[in-house]
């Protein structure tokens, strides 16, 4: 029997359909089920998908209701509000997420209760949490997109900068998706080299501060873009595709995802990105990598920010 792979994508903004495109053209899934407010933008979107089955491969593309999500094995929530402004903070956003992730994680605990869920929405690492407390599901089977793009984005840079291809350059961000999140520089390794042993075999000779640069425009990127294009989705629409590739495939990746943390250095009831492997079954495990002192002091600090705002919000 020929295995389906059935990802279902609620919210067909520009990062749903990033995705959703994403998706399409890397024929990762057999099906995709898109569903949105607004019916009408779901049924062209996955028209327009589905026309282009002759150049990239057959998959079934169809807009849906909450009921026919019951066979997906991935549902991806790139629903909610979007961010007003370039000077809106992701954490702002909550408020008004919030209120619209408990009608979604309603309906799919109820219609597909076995599907492993994605958070894509901004706030990520608060929405995760809050998914995580609304739904019935296990705890590793709802994880945020969390700082798997700026992980991505890290990279991207670090290999700009040294003149290497970003899949030869292991680095993490950790931590939140956002203002507070932490840049692991001591786990930094070009080709398997240390960062700290790489600079100085350089010929690059760096002005001081080049470093830091490199980690103010990872934090700020998002701002960037969304002043010169209105938003953010071709790399996140990606990130989600790694995510789910991961489940699908079992693959045991490890990922910088958002996930609930319990004793990673001393940090609980928080999600925030960690290094975890990922598989069919969600979050498998922590990778309990190394951290210097004060990356850990940073890390805590990122949990207590978002644990403050978990705090503050009154949910009805």
């Amino acid at each position: 029997m020929i295995q389906r792979r059935t990802v279902g994508i609620v919210g067909t903004g520009n990062v749903g359909t990033a995705a959703a495109y994403a998706l399409f053209n890397q024929g990762l899934a057999s099906e995709l089920l898109l569903l949105d407010k607004d019916a009408r933008r779901a049924e062209g979107e996955a028209m327009d998908l589905m026309h282009g089955q002759l150049l990239a491969g057959r998959v079934t593309c169809r807009a849906v209701d909450y009921p026919e999500m019951s066979n997906a094995q991935v549902i991806i929530l790139a629903a909610g509000a979007s961010q007003k402004s370039p000077d809106e903070t992701r954490l702002e956003l909550l408020e008004r997420n919030a209120r619209i992730f408990r009608e979604i994680v309603t309906q799919l605990d109820k219609h597909a209760p076995e599907a492993i869920l994605v958070v894509a929405t901004n706030p990520v690492d608060v929405l995760t949490y809050l998914s995580q407390e609304m739904s019935r599901r296990p705890h590793r089977r709802i994880v945020g997109t969390g700082t798997l793009l700026d992980t991505a984005r890290f990279r991207a840079l670090l290999g700009r900068h040294y003149g290497v291809d970003p899949r030869s350059v292991h680095a993490y961000i950790l931590g939140e998706h956002g203002d507070s999140e932490v840049p692991i520089w001591s786990n930094v390794r070009i080709g398997g080299v240390p960062l700290r042993r790489y600079c100085p075999a350089c010929d690059k000779h760096c002005p001081t501060g080049e470093l830091d640069d490199i980690f103010y425009r990872v934090k700020n990127a998002a701002y960037e873009i969304i002043r010169g294009k209105g938003s953010t989705y071709y790399a996140i629409g990606l990130a989600l595709v790694d995510i789910a590739a991961s489940i699908l495939r079992n693959e045991n990746n490890i990922l910088t995802v958002s996930t609930l943390v319990d004793g990673f250095y001393d940090i609980r009831d928080v999600c925030l990105s960690i290094p975890v492997l990922v598989n069919t079954n969600g979050v498998a495990k922590t990778v309990n990598i190394h951290l210097e002192p004060s990356e850990a002091d940073e890390l805590r600090a990122s949990a207590n920010a978002l644990k403050g705002i978990i705090r503050d919000l009154a949910i009805s």
